[in-house]
């Protein structure tokens, strides 16, 4: 049986989706972008701020099913400009201890929901 995952310390959802959802022990979130959730508003100030904010958003999602980024096993980044790639990895790297990181996909991609930069999605499992 699924189970609803939902916080206010997360942007709410903006379609037919919820946040994440919990199936036995493990976590699909949807994919997150750079929303500030007390405002609802984008964070674009540059690459680095705008994967911050998705990562806070991802760490108050899995805080919500009572996880953390130790939980993650897979992650998937989609983004519009693979240069961006080293600036990107390095605020994503800050959230991971590298020798647990999770599995990953990093994908460029024409066009994101909002134009915004990058997204990201993960998959989480509790021991």
């Amino acid at each position: 049986m699924k189970k609803i995952i939902f916080t206010d310390k997360a942007p709410a959802p903006i379609g037919p989706y919820n946040q994440a959802v919990l199936v036995g022990n493990t976590l699909y979130t949807s994919g997150q972008i750079a929303l500030n959730p007390a405002t609802m508003e984008l964070v674009l100030d540059d690459i680095e701020t705008e994967t911050k904010q998705i990562m806070e958003n991802m760490k108050a999602v899995l805080a919500a099913a009572n996880m953390t980024f130790e939980n993650v096993i897979k992650t998937t980044i989609f983004i519009m400009n693979m240069n961006d790639f080293v600036r990107i990895n390095k605020v994503y790297g800050s959230y991971f201890d590298e020798s647990t990181a999770p599995a990953r996909e990093t994908v460029q991609v024409a066009c994101l929901p909002k134009n915004v930069n990058i997204e990201i999605s993960m998959i989480a499992v509790k021991s």
